[in-house]
């Protein structure tokens, strides 16, 4: 398997790690958004959040949480962000959580985004479409 984080598990990449349980790690991103930029992924490769057991996503979930408020000791907040697939800006192909340290003023703006407006009546159709999704899906 030709996947860096992958590796970063198997101890062949050497990696900056804040926490590690049986599950997970989480090591600081080496191309960091701000300092401390932190990286939570699983243990056993998955490329998304969608190939991931309930299980591990929990203890992933659990482990963002603790980053996050050990990050909140010396910083003003936190963005967690997950993407899923090049079109969402995934880069590489293993499940992870970036959680970023934030403070007023520090440049910034990842979680910005232009907001768009539904059609009449459009907003009804991704409801009703996402809800039969979600009943396949169970």
């Amino acid at each position: 398997m030709d996947c860096i984080f992958c590796k970063i598990v198997s101890g062949d990449i050497p990696a900056s790690k804040v926490y590690e349980d049986k599950d997970l790690i989480a090591f600081l991103d080496i191309a960091p958004a701000s300092k401390g930029h932190v990286l939570v992924i699983p243990k056993k490769h998955s490329e998304s959040i969608a190939d991931t057991s309930e299980r591990v996503l929990s203890s992933l979930s659990i482990a963002v949480r603790k980053v996050s408020k050990a990050l909140l000791k010396d910083n003003e907040g936190v963005n967690v962000l997950q993407n899923n697939g090049k079109a969402a800006g995934q880069l590489v192909n293993h499940l992870h959580f970036h959680v970023i340290p934030r403070n007023s003023g520090d440049g910034l703006e990842i979680a910005h985004w232009h907001a768009k407006k539904y059609a009449d009546g459009e907003i009804i159709q991704f409801q009703d479409r996402i809800k039969k999704h979600l009943k396949e899906t169970r």
